[in-house]
């Protein structure tokens, strides 16, 4: 079985420039008006596409990309800084991405070089925007890591460009006037519609189109790894979004089974169900088998969350995309969706060779507990304090010397985690917020819902979301630097739901762990401070 995927995909690749152990890439992001449902308005592209342009890379490669702010439409924000999800960025906190934690953003007209090592990490990431509400102006793209030697290799046969599925929200709005209505009324902005791999519909017939070649003898002999990945940003389904929002995606073909195998970046032993829900910013990976008779069926991944009643252009149901086998008839499917089984984390555990359960059952060295409230809406309270950015990124200001809690700008939203210590975040109550770490993963010791910890193999992932009970995750402090803790629906972000963690404040200036920080970063909170407000 072979697949050629002519997916009418919005993804231009980057060739690496050189191959071996570095991989350059040379990223402008620039304003491109585009229509991917069939509005047009101007956007934020990396590579001038939407989804931005898509980066590969292997194992153990280390990257180099140069990134040039050539924006110039003043109704989105023009200066940017780019998180790349899910890497830990070991003495490269600065790489990071997230704006006043670990960088200042890029000034229009300048250049900026991000690099750093991947190590070992593998599968699936994506990178997007960290400033602000921008990306949801569409600045988000993917990044794949490929592993030659993938220890469940012998369970597909096909994982290339052609198989990567992105889920996105999209907005006709820009970010700043969406966040500034949101500010005044309390309602987060609904999309108009949702995208797979950069199409999407406000009516019927806008479908991106995936297609299967059939081996000569009828069936298939391995399987596909897709990738669904949701570059999301994402949405509530009522005001005031507090304790009835669902921000996710759900992922199924019809007539179709899949094997999860993949969790932001961390293999788990393959798990057959028949629909996945991907919430904002996650990533999994699944193996589906071309076994069924020639045809067309439907790729479905509606959304929940985003009242229609206040956005009538949305239609969750038409987030779609036909998944078409070699001879089929170029018609729309007929096919039906069934409920199915439906992923349950619970039940995914990490491969052998990546050491689930690692982190022991014992009584963690750090436990802090984050109550979320909303006393001040529609601005959020962590523990009692609603996040506003630091006047000096947080890294710097480690860099400069904070060492303790009263060191920091401001102190009571930076927490310190000690280093080589095992660290559990509990964060009760419902909301379906999905929270990310930045610079780790985490075991889930305790999913939503439940009274049970799981410390044998609980699945390890590195965004979680809050659906109830006392969510719990685990994690080890062995890499110093700033980061950020947040929820991913980047409208509550800028509501103030997150912390930052300053880890082994120390550590990060002397020693084996130091920061490498280039000079060109150091040069880029002098340059941003001086900008006037409509080029920030």
């Amino acid at each position: 079985m072979r697949f050629s995927c002519q997916c009418m995909l919005a993804l231009a690749s980057l060739i690496p420039l050189a191959a071996a152990k570095v991989a350059r890439f040379d990223m402008p992001i620039v304003n491109t008006v585009i229509a991917p449902d069939g509005f047009s308005r101007s956007a934020i592209t990396p590579g001038g596409t939407f989804p931005g342009t898509l980066i590969t890379a292997q194992k153990g490669d280390s990257v180099e990309i140069v990134t040039h702010n050539r924006l110039s439409d003043t109704k989105m924000r023009r200066s940017y800084s780019i998180h790349w999800h899910g890497f830990f960025q070991a003495r490269t906190s600065g790489m990071d991405g997230p704006a006043f934690v670990n960088q200042c953003p890029v000034a229009p007209g300048d250049d900026f070089t991000y690099s750093f090592d991947l190590a070992d990490q593998i599968g699936s990431y994506w990178y997007h925007s960290h400033l602000s509400t921008q990306y949801c102006d569409g600045f988000r793209g993917v990044f794949i890591v490929y592993d030659p030697n993938d220890p469940l290799k012998d369970l597909y046969d096909v994982d290339d460009e052609s198989t990567i599925i992105t889920l996105a929200d999209w907005y006709h709005v820009f970010a700043p006037d969406g966040q500034n209505d949101f500010f005044k009324t309390g309602s987060v902005p609904v999309p108009d519609s949702g995208l797979i791999n950069g199409r999407g519909a406000m009516s019927e017939g806008r479908w991106s189109i995936m297609r299967l070649s059939m081996s000569s003898r009828g069936n298939a002999t391995g399987g596909y790894r897709f990738y669904p990945i949701a570059l999301s940003s994402n949405f509530c389904k009522v005001p005031p979004c507090f304790d009835r929002m669902s921000p996710f995606f759900t992922f199924s073909i019809d007539n179709h089974l899949m094997d999860a195998m993949e969790l932001d970046g961390v293999e788990h032993d393959p798990v057959t169900v028949e629909n996945v829900d991907v919430y904002a910013a996650q990533r999994v990976s699944v193996i589906v088998k071309a076994d069924q008779p020639v045809g067309n069926y439907w790729m479905r991944a509606p959304l929940t969350g985003g009242s229609p009643a206040r956005n009538p252009n949305l239609d969750p149901n038409l987030t779609r995309a036909i998944l078409r086998y070699a001879g089929a008839p170029k018609v729309e499917p007929t096919t039906e969706r069934t409920a199915g089984v439906k992923l349950d984390d619970g039940l995914m555990h990490p491969i052998a060779s990546e050491g689930p359960g690692k982190l022991g059952s014992g009584v963690a060295d750090v436990h802090y507990v984050l109550n979320i409230a909303q006393p001040n809406p529609p601005f959020f309270d962590i523990n009692g304090i609603s996040y506003l950015s630091p006047p000096v990124p947080v890294l710097l200001q480690i860099l400069s010397g904070a060492f303790q809690p009263q060191d920091f700008l401001p102190s009571e939203q930076v927490f310190l985690l000690p280093p080589n210590k095992t660290i559990d975040i509990s964060i009760p109550g419902t909301g379906a917020h999905p929270f990310h770490l930045h610079g780790h993963n985490f075991d889930v010791i305790r999913q939503s819902n439940t009274e049970e910890f799981n410390f044998v193999n609980p699945a390890r992932r590195d965004v979680v979301p809050i659906n109830g009970g006392n969510t719990t995750f685990r994690f080890f402090t062995d890499n110093p630097g700033a980061w950020f803790l947040h929820c991913h629906i980047d409208w509550h972000l800028e509501a103030g739901l997150a912390i930052a963690f300053a880890e082994a404040p120390a550590d990060n200036i002397a020693g084996p762990h130091a920061q490498i920080s280039p000079q060109e970063w150091k040069g880029l909170c002098p340059k941003y401070w001086s900008l006037p407000p409509q080029e920030q």
